[in-house]
């Protein structure tokens, strides 16, 4: 892909359904690099490719905060490597200072990432104007795309509409991961997605596509990645009754199922299970986060067989 590239450009690469990866891990928890190179062709084999799609590394729900500053690094080298091209690779970064986070984000440029994804700076207690200043510094100092993360739930101030207004100039900035606090209008989206692509992390990518959001977030698409891309297909046709129909169908039974293991354990654990179902096991969580049991596993593997869940395998007697 082309090294330098203005907003717009970027724009048209950083869109669809996000595939938020996980982090391949052998039983030792080591990171195992040669996993995600070859889940990294099925990925592509199975659709996500430039245009439809966007492989996300090192983000939350693929345990980037437990990952160390050795390791970010070759997980993100395995899967730029392997995907040669076909599809950009963002990589998620920690909250850091600003110094920190552009020496990061050079690192994350030079080993061809195409975006990255920053969380608020939230243990700066920021302000409205320390977002300006943090992203338009980001900014300044990379050619590689910035999806801003607005991590509000980590206690830091949500970033007002206002504010990313205040961005347009920041050129790299191309995306807002967009989700709210309850008291605050998530519809006021409407006043930058001209500006930038929304990526929707509300679990509601019918609702913010009517209002211009140009992707959302999924940690199904890795499992599964025709449901998302045909999720977004008719999205993309307006064909909204349909879309919400099949996101709620296969979405919805997940989450309540997710809901109920979050009562045992934290961490992000079904997306690793749902690997393990259809015969792509990544490995474990790292602790304190658990694995499934083998009887969750079991009441998994049902749930995505009645689902029609494509590559659903045998499950093997632990």
């Amino acid at each position: 892909m082309e090294r330098t590239m203005n907003r717009d450009q970027l724009k048209r690469l950083i869109q669809g359904p996000i595939a938020t990866l996980p982090s391949a891990f052998d039983g030792n928890f080591q990171l195992d690099t040669a996993v995600m190179a070859d889940l990294t062709e099925w990925w592509i084999e199975r659709g996500l490719r430039t245009g439809t799609s966007v492989l996300k590394v090192a983000a939350a729900m693929g345990e980037g905060p437990d990952l160390n500053d050795d390791e970010w690094p070759r997980l993100l080298r395995a899967v730029v490597d392997a995907a040669r091209g076909r599809v950009p690779v963002v990589c998620g970064l920690k909250t850091k200072n600003t110094l920190h986070t552009i020496d990061d984000a050079r690192r994350a440029a030079d080993l061809g990432a195409t975006g990255l994804q920053i969380d608020l700076p939230i243990f700066h207690h920021p302000t409205q104007d320390d977002y300006v200043r943090y992203f338009g510094d980001i900014s300044a100092a990379i050619d590689i795309a910035i999806i801003i993360y607005n991590t509000w739930w980590f206690g830091a101030e949500s970033i007002a509409p206002e504010t990313l207004i205040r961005l347009s100039d920041a050129e790299h900035v191309v995306g807002v991961k967009w989700a709210t606090p309850p008291e605050t209008d998530y519809d006021a989206m409407r006043q930058f997605a001209h500006i930038f692509n929304v990526i929707d992390n509300s679990g509601d990518p019918v609702r913010s596509h009517r209002m211009g959001a140009r992707g959302y977030i999924s940690s199904i698409i890795p499992a599964w990645p025709e449901h998302d891309l045909q999720v977004w297909a008719l999205l993309e046709e307006r064909r909204y009754d349909e879309a919400q129909a099949l996101y709620d169908r296969i979405n919805g039974a997940l989450r309540r199922f997710e809901d109920e293991l979050a009562r045992e354990s934290g961490g992000y654990r079904l997306p690793k299970a749902l690997m393990e179902v259809i015969g792509h096991p990544v490995g474990p969580p790292r602790p304190p986060t658990l694995r499934l049991s083998t009887e969750q596993l079991h009441r998994l593997h049902g749930l995505m067989a009645g689902l029609d869940w494509p590559g659903v395998t045998p499950l093997v007697a632990a």
